[in-house]
This record gives C-alpha cells, sequence and structure tokens, in this order.
C-alpha cells in the first residue's frame, strides 16, 4: 500500500476541496508514492509524535493540525516547526494534515463533539457557500439513459439524501462540422439536426473531474456541449459547526459540569447564566468566536466552542451562554475518530493512536 492510497480514502471521507481557504492540509511531507509501513494517528505533529511514529514502525502520520502553515523560507531547526520536519524528512516519515476538511465535513470534527454531548438532529450550523455544482448537458435521444446512468456513477445527481436526480428536456439541436470534423452523426460540411436531451443535474464540487470524465467517456459526440454552473443552494452537509438538540432539557450549571467532565476541561470560562435550561446545543470546534451571532440567530441555548477573548462574552447579550471549553478538549475526539475510519478501511494494516500528549496548555 503506498502513501496516495490511504490519501485517497481519507479524502473520500473529508475532501479537501471543502478546507478553508487559509488552510495548508495534504501531504506535507514524503512522496505518495513511498510504501506505508504503519500509521500514526495524531492531533498535533511534534518532534515527540515523529519520535513516537518511528520507535512504532509508523513511516506516515496522518495528524489533524497541519505542522506547517504558513511558509517556511529556511530549515535550520531554529523552531519547533522546522526541527519537526527536519527529523520527519531524516527518517522518511511523511505527514498528511486534514484540519479543516475534517471541520467541514458533516461526520467530522463537529459531529463527534455532539455525539459525545448527546446532541441529537443535528445540522451544519455555518454551510459552506459554493459547494454545489450544476452540469447541463445535450446529448442524442438514443444515447441519453447510457450518459445519465455513467454521470450517476460518477457521483451525479445527488441532492441531500436523495440520488439519481435529474431533469430531462427532449428538443432539437443543431451543429455543422467543418473540414477537420469527424461527426459521429450527420456529414461534415452540412447542418444536421438532432432530437437530444437537455440533461441537468447537480453534484457536489470535488467531484467535477470524475464527473466530466464520465461525460466525455460515455457521451457519443465528438465535441461534447456542455454548462457548469456554481450554485448559491446551501449545502447541509458542508460547513462549520453544528447545531442540534439533546433530548431533555438539562440545568445551565449541570450542563456544564456535564461538558466539563466529558471534555477533561480544566476550566471552563463561560459568560453570564441565564437562569434557564439548555435544550438547543451549537458547537464548533476549535477557533469559534466568528459562529457567536450565527449560534445566536439559530436560537441555541448554548455555544460550545474555543479560544474565545475577553470582548468576544459580551456577544453573549443575554441571549445565550457562551462556553470555552479550549482548543485541545474541543477537538481531542478527532483523532479516535480518524483512526477508527482508517482502521475499518485497512483492517489488516497497523494503525495506530498516538498516545503523545501534544495539549500545550496547562491548568494549576
Amino acid at each position: 500500500m503506498f502513501v496516495k492510497d490511504v490519501i485517497q480514502e481519507i479524502e473520500k471521507f473529508a475532501p479537501t476541496a471543502y478546507a478553508e481557504g487559509f488552510d495548508n492540509v495534504g501531504l506535507l511531507t514524503g512522496s505518495p508514492n513511498s510504501d506505508v509501513k504503519g500509521i500514526l494517528v495524531t492531533l498535533d505533529t511534534l518532534e515527540d509524535v515523529v519520535e513516537e511514529a518511528i520507535e512504532k514502525k509508523c513511516n506516515l502520520i496522518v495528524s489533524f493540525h497541519p505542522i506547517i502553515f504558513s511558509g517556511l523560507k529556511k530549515l535550520t531547526g531554529s523552531n519547533y516547526v522546522e526541527r519537526t520536519i527536519l527529523k520527519a524528512i531524516k527518517n522518511d516519515v511523511a505527514i498528511y494534515a486534514i484540519h479543516t476538511a475534517l471541520d467541514n465535513s458533516f461526520k467530522g470534527v463537529n459531529d463527534v463533539i455532539c455525539e459525545q454531548l448527546g446532541v441529537h438532529n443535528r445540522k451544519i450550523l455555518i454551510p459552506q457557500p459554493g459547494t454545489i455544482k450544476k452540469l447541463l448537458t445535450f446529448v442524442p435521444k438514443n444515447d441519453a439513459a447510457s450518459v445519465r446512468e455513467a454521470l450517476f456513477a460518477a457521483g451525479a445527481g445527488t441532492i441531500g439524501n436523495y440520488d439519481h436526480c435529474s431533469f430531462n428536456l427532449i428538443g432539437s439541436g443543431s451543429f455543422r462540422g467543418n473540414d477537420e470534423s469527424n461527426p459521429v452523426i450527420g456529414r461534415k460540411g452540412e447542418t444536421h439536426y438532432e432530437e437530444e436531451v437537455q440533461m441537468g443535474m447537480t453534484f457536489p464540487k470535488h467531484l467535477e473531474k470524475n464527473i466530466l470524465n464520465a461525460l466525455f467517456d460515455s457521451h457519443p459526440y465528438e465535441e461534447v456541449a456542455y454548462e457548469i454552473i456554481s450554485l448559491d443552494n446551501p449545502n447541509q452537509h458542508i460547513g462549520m459547526g453544528m447545531i442540534g438538540e439533546l433530548e431533555q432539557e438539562v440545568e445551565e450549571e449541570a450542563f456544564l459540569k456535564q461538558v466539563k467532565e466529558t471534555f477533561g476541561s480544566g476550566c471552563i470560562r463561560h459568560s453570564s447564566l441565564l437562569g434557564k435550561p439548555i435544550k438547543k446545543v451549537a458547537v464548533l470546534g476549535g477557533s469559534g468566536s466568528f459562529a457567536i451571532n450565527k449560534a445566536m440567530a439559530v436560537g441555541a441555548d448554548i455555544f460550545i466552542t474555543a479560544d474565545l477573548k475577553y470582548h468576544d462574552f459580551y456577544k453573549a447579550e443575554q441571549r445565550l451562554v457562551l462556553a470555552d471549553v479550549g482548543h485541545y478538549e474541543s477537538e481531542q475526539y478527532t483523532k479516535t475518530l480518524l483512526t477508527s475510519f482508517l482502521k475499518k478501511k485497512f483492517a489488516n494494516f497497523a494503525v495506530v493512536l498516538s498516545n503523545t500528549e501534544t495539549n500545550p496548555i496547562k491548568y494549576f
């Protein structure tokens, strides 16, 4: 098995096409064509984690956070990032980071938080725009069924919980080939009219290459007429954060205690309690201050996230409780999620959950 085989499976689960623009996801060190001896899964890739990978004979590290976030202009070992990269390169250890691609996955970071807290009826808090595209193409009527099925097989025609969705309109198409053409139907130099089906279907943007390959492979024409449009429709399967409900209302202090125990937080910093029970819960793993207004807009009783600054707590406006559980604490279950996923995909292969403590924050 090669590094690229592991990456292919991870990106089916959390496509890097949905990572945030500021992020640095993907293969950070190593060759995609290297043989994989073992996989170590971690939240952060540090020197100690690379050393653990070496000791456990794992030459691929699958990390949530990218160790290289901004550009490196030198590699002299002058800081922890450079030392980590040098150690990985010297020992032929590949590093792959998933970060916000998994944040934006419906079954990713925030889904795990909801699972741990017993939050049901989950929906994406902030759907990512521009993730749905639409294909329009024109196919001879006699070939429409085979082209349609090829597109469905490539992943087109999905809308929420439905697949094989398409709209088909019969009309007349015309074309005339020049001297260099080789028409399948009609003759070069003559205008030909053909009964065609205008076929339209949506697809997730990360599958565009597959969809076009399927279209070109299945379409009978020498030149295929098609359009691809980006839609503004919200996608409830891709985006940041989640909103859901507890099965039963829970008093504020009791719920905060449950949250603290669940995430093992040294402390929970929170805004003023409102004296009303918690039912509707919004979550966003990692730094989530940008989603406070959205959590209020959807009627959350509490918003659980991390890295809130002093003035962020004022934004609660006595409308919800803001709870900062800590960055590491909010994302700690991510490595367990990735390990479980990889073990299912590669059942006969060594996939190891790192036991190196990478939380840089301590509590006194």
